[in-house]
């Protein structure tokens, strides 16, 4: 049985060396068949009429052309005068006769064009005219003794072998083995990316000239590379990319990805029918655990804390749901802490038992200036020799999240209203912006970390992006956009040439994430991390600059039997202006001076405390305690 183990490996080796051969010269085969079949369309009963009518002028004039040379010669012998009748007469009948010749030719070769020989005619036409001439001279040169002469018949047989072999190669089916582990869908497309059917349907599509190799089943879906010959470049490859789909019969909805190859005349189709990411648990979070998983190599990926980042990500796209495992993973450890400014409420009310938040104007306002404060006093703090602040739980890594951003910054826009005799008017809301963009600056070496979300990636006047803050940003994460132009913003201008086409992502929860160089735009499967799974994270102290020891919010304070042994709250800033006050502070700029609060701050609280009864104005404008008489 040994033989007929080794005939069959023989016929398996050989039909895999003619199936790879196949893809080679199936453009041959195919330009062949094609010209073949218009010379076949072209032989009608008609063109040959008007050919065999056209051969018969054609003769006649040659004929009578002919004739007419013959009279011309004849007349110039008999006079030797130029001018003499019979010559000028002989002259211009000679003249009519080759203009009705050269205008039968004309005809003759447009009916030959109409009326074309076959195909296989010419290539034995072509090949005789080599070898009958050439062989009959190589045979009278030749002598005995010359073993190496070149006969051109054996030559020309060569070439009418080659061109018989290549005909049958391109024409060849080849046996496309499908991996059992194909779906349906993945099945009739890899069918479909076979050498042969693409040549054969090609044309009708606009994409003749282009060869598939059969398609190859990855952990992210089927992968073609195409080979481009004349015209095509990669680039211009990619532009057919609805008709590549209709040619393959695609699903509108299925990821398409048309690449550059490993040569200038190579492209790549890669068909996102499946994902790496498949099977993988990405719900809930736990510390340590990775952001998402890359969906074509199917490796965890880790976004490591003190990155400034940017996320964006239209309505819909799962940006919150993505963003807060890096929160809770910012707001875990006893060295972090996490400030969370939206001004749309939503997302910090989920946070308020593990991370300072900021909803208002003046909030928001009060938050950036205590974080520049601290800013600077760290960056004071900063030994000589060293580039970043060490973390500790008295001076701790504080990750400030921004969402949504584009609120922040029409926030920052707001007009202020001017102060009164009555009123002392609002803090100029600008210093918001001003104080978040010199944190995106300076405060990366004070562990003063920036996380910037938006559903506006642009930086126009009703964008998201502030242009000085995305100058900081080192790591860029996208889900699903809504235009290429948005991509380029969020992953720079090269972002279309290299792939990153963030506005072409699926949704939910699917992103793209640029770190550096070497980072490549594979899709990303991000951690999904509900509401409700923020909520029941445990308590986690919170940040102000009030104090250097932790607090605790008050809104998830638990009593317990030692709650009499815990450190007292730091006093509120209502508390200190009206302390201020009562040591006999009375202006707006002498309690913000002696309590290290802003000027919108102060306001606010002095506005608060004179509602109360707690303080009052005199006459001109002092600040004064409530029981103070006038």
């Amino acid at each position: 049985m040994d033989w007929k183990q080794a005939w069959s490996t023989t016929g398996t080796t050989t039909n895999s060396a003619l199936d790879a051969l196949a893809p080679m010269c199936a453009p041959f085969a195919a330009r062949w068949d094609r010209d073949a079949e218009r010379r076949t369309q072209l032989r009608t009963p008609d063109n040959l009429k008007a050919l065999m009518a056209a051969q018969r002028e054609h003769n006649s004039s040659r004929s009578t052309a002919a004739m007419a040379r013959n009279q011309r010669s004849a007349a110039r012998k008999a006079s030797n005068n130029p001018l003499s009748a019979t010559r000028r007469a002989a002259r211009t009948a000679d003249k009519a006769a080759r203009q009705h010749h050269s205008q039968a030719r004309s005809v003759l070769k447009a009916a030959r064009k109409n009326y074309p020989a076959t195909l296989a005619a010419r290539a034995v036409h072509a090949h005789a005219v080599h070898a009958v001439p050439g062989a009959l001279a190589s045979w009278l040169m030749s002598e005995a003794t010359h073993a190496l002469t070149l006969w051109p018949a054996s030559v020309s047989a060569g070439l009418i072998g080659l061109n018989v072999a290549g005909l049958w190669l391109g024409r060849r089916q080849p046996s496309v083995r499908l991996d059992d582990g194909m779906t349906a869908e993945e099945r009739r497309l890899a069918s479909r990316l076979d050498p042969s059917f693409w040549v054969q349907n090609a044309d009708a599509r606009g994409l003749s000239g282009t060869v598939p190799t059969p398609a190859k089943l990855t952990p992210a879906g089927l992968v073609s590379h195409v080979r481009l010959d004349g015209r095509w470049t990669p680039k211009t490859f990619h532009v057919k990319a609805d008709e590549i789909r209709a040619l393959l019969g695609a699903r509108t909805d299925l990821r398409m990805e048309i690449t550059s190859g490993s040569h200038g005349d190579r492209a790549t189709i890669t068909l996102r029918t499946r994902s790496a990411a498949d099977g993988i648990d990405l719900n809930g979070w736990e510390p340590g655990a990775p952001w998402g998983v890359d969906t074509i190599t199917g490796e965890p990926v880790m976004v490591p804390l003190g990155r400034r980042m940017l996320v964006a990500g239209t309505s819909g796209s799962g940006k919150s749901w993505s963003t807060r495992a890096l929160l809770a993973e910012g707001s875990e450890a006893e060295d972090h802490r996490l400030v969370v400014i939206d001004p749309k409420r939503v997302e910090a009310m989920n946070w308020q038992h593990r991370a300072r938040t900021a909803i208002t104007p003046d909030g928001v306002l009060e938050v950036t200036d205590d974080l520049v404060a601290e800013m600077h006093e760290r960056l004071a703090l900063i030994p000589r020799g060293q580039d970043v602040i060490a973390i500790s739980a008295e001076r701790p890594r504080i990750t400030v999240f921004v969402d949504e951003g584009a609120e922040v910054i029409a926030m920052a826009a707001t007009p202020r209203t001017r102060p009164t005799k009555e009123d002392p008017g609002d803090p100029d809301w600008s210093r918001i912006m001003d104080n978040l963009r010199t944190l995106a600056r300076m405060a990366r070496a004070a562990e003063i970390i920036l996380i910037w979300a938006t559903q506006k990636p642009t930086q126009d006047k009703n964008g998201g992006i502030d242009p000085q803050i995305s100058a900081q940003i080192t790591y860029r994460a996208a889900l699903a956009l809504s235009t290429s132009g948005e991509s380029r913003v969020v992953f720079g201008e090269d972002a279309t040439e290299k792939g990153w086409h963030a506005h072409e992502l699926p949704m939910p929860g699917v992103a793209m994430l640029r770190f550096g160089p070497k980072a490549k735009p594979h899709p990303i499967n991000t951690r999904a991390f509900s509401p409700a799974d923020v909520i029941a994270l445990p308590d986690r102290p919170t940040w102000h600059r009030e104090s250097s020891r932790p607090t605790v919010s008050p809104l998830r304070l638990v009593k317990e039997a030692t709650a009499s042994t815990e450190t007292p709250a730091p006093a509120s800033n209502r508390d200190r202006v009206r302390q201020a006050v009562e040591e006999g502070a009375r202006t707006l700029r002498d309690i913000s001076d002696r309590t290290g609060i802003n000027k919108g701050t102060v306001s606010r609280e002095v506005k608060a405390l004179m509602a109360t009864g707690a303080l009052r104005k005199s006459d001109d404008g002092m600040v004064l305690p409530g029981q103070e008489a006038a």
